[in-house]
């Protein structure tokens, strides 16, 4: 992003990624002093209102130059913001916040980007930051666009949740000094959003953040569940279908097995679905080891979503410490091993590093046996297959404590590895 405004041409920057993930944040920390002009969308407003919002803030950045009438068409808008950033030689950046928001159908505003972009700002000094957190229409409508936006994004950052370094260094900014088993612990059920983190108070475990963030009355994320998923999908209801249906099976589910247990159909529709919660960092498709490679097994990978439907959804709030009892309970010892499985998945870069095979190219899958005569039912949670002719077998298990392998164990290990 920096070296952006050292470019000695125009530049389009598109960032994406989910809800909450630091988008607007990452921009205005970034480009503070550079922003000469910011426009957000809004939720389902109309395009007049949208045009009108437009106006004010033209009038907001550029004072008596930016006195006019407010437009009608997004070309008129985009005219009156080239008249007053033509009054400036230095680096400019202006920056388009929710994307998807601004673009209300009918309304034009993506083909008159395009036409401004073509017609004038792709010749001036300018960084022009486009950002959303609906993922896959920044993909599809933008990145990937068809007019006169094809190929015009010279840049794009696919922004990520934190890893558990990140997170780690995160906390500690907060003054947060949780040894590495409480990180993991609230990190399976907030995962590396930085907006979910900073709910953190000094002095709390992570029972007690937890307990108070999600099973008290006014607790922030108990109501987070529904919008999120509102915010960022269009017929929400059907990726929230999908995410209750992969909350339940434990080991993925491979597509057929979701058109078997949904009323979807094996088409586009569930294609797109799936896509979209995809790249927005809610599932993971994993492949199967030596399968072809149309046989993925869909994963919940999400945190939030995974402990909110465990936990939360069609619970009553009973009292304080809720989450203390329940945290004895087997059901927490389901979702724990679950989510330990998802985060061991998710930093398997690290893994790597750890096992020193980080410079050798590898493919993660998994493995699932029905079993037969032979052998009975198992899963193997994590396989890396290695080009030196090795794969790692990975048995991942969640304890507060070491794990005993008794001779019983071993045997299982051998067997699944035979």
């Amino acid at each position: 992003m920096q070296d952006l405004l050292q470019s000695p041409k125009a530049e389009m920057l598109a960032i994406y990624g989910r809800r909450r993930v630091g988008k607007t944040y990452l921009i205005k920390n970034v480009y503070q002093r550079n922003i000469s002009f910011e426009f957000t969308g809004t939720q389902n407003a109309t395009l007049s209102n949208q045009l009108f919002k437009f106006t004010e803030k033209i009038k907001e950045y550029f004072g008596d130059l930016g006195k006019i009438k407010t437009p009608k068409t997004w070309y008129e808008a985009f005219y009156q913001l080239k008249i007053c950033l033509s009054k400036s030689t230095q680096k400019q950046v202006v920056f388009f916040d929710e994307l998807p928001w601004i673009d209300t159908p009918r309304s034009n505003f993506l083909e008159e980007l395009g036409y401004w972009w073509n017609d004038w700002a792709s010749r001036q000094n300018i960084v022009v930051v486009v950002c959303g957190s609906a993922a896959s229409w920044m993909l599809k409508k933008l990145i990937n666009h068809k007019g006169g936006l094809h190929n015009r994004v010279t840049k794009k950052i696919n922004l990520k949740p934190f890893t558990l370094a990140e997170t780690k260094l995160y906390l500690e900014r907060l003054n947060i000094w949780w040894d590495d088993y409480q990180i993991i612990q609230f990190y399976m059920s907030v995962g590396g959003i930085p907006t979910y983190l900073q709910e953190v108070k000094q002095g709390e475990t992570p029972t007690q953040t937890i307990d108070r963030l999600f099973f008290t009355k006014d607790g922030s994320l108990r109501y987070e569940f529904a919008n999120l998923y509102a915010a960022l999908f269009d017929n929400y209801q059907n990726h929230i279908e999908i995410i209750k249906l992969l909350a339940g099976k434990w080991r993925g589910m491979t597509r057929q097995e979701i058109i078997a247990g949904s009323k979807f159909k094996d088409g586009g529709g569930l294609s797109k679905i799936l896509e979209e919660l995809e790249t927005s960092s809610f599932i993971m498709r994993i492949p199967s080891f030596q399968k072809k490679s149309k046989d993925f097994v869909y994963r919940l990978t999400d945190e939030y979503s995974l402990f909110y439907l465990k936990f939360i959804e069609g619970k009553a709030i009973t009292g304080k410490n809720i989450w203390l009892k329940q945290s004895s309970e087997e059901q927490y010892s389901f979702w724990a091993g679950y989510a330990f499985e998802n985060l061991c998945i998710k930093h398997v870069e690290a893994i790597k590093m750890a096992l020193g095979i980080s410079g050798i190219y590898t493919e993660t899958s998994s493995y699932f046996h029905k079993g037969n005569e032979e052998y009975e039912g198992f899963q193997l949670d994590m396989l890396i297959d290695r080009a030196d002719r090795a794969i790692n077998l990975c048995e991942i298990k969640f304890y507060n404590d070491d794990l005993s392998i008794n001779e019983a164990y071993a045997g299982r290990l051998r067997q699944r590895r035979e």
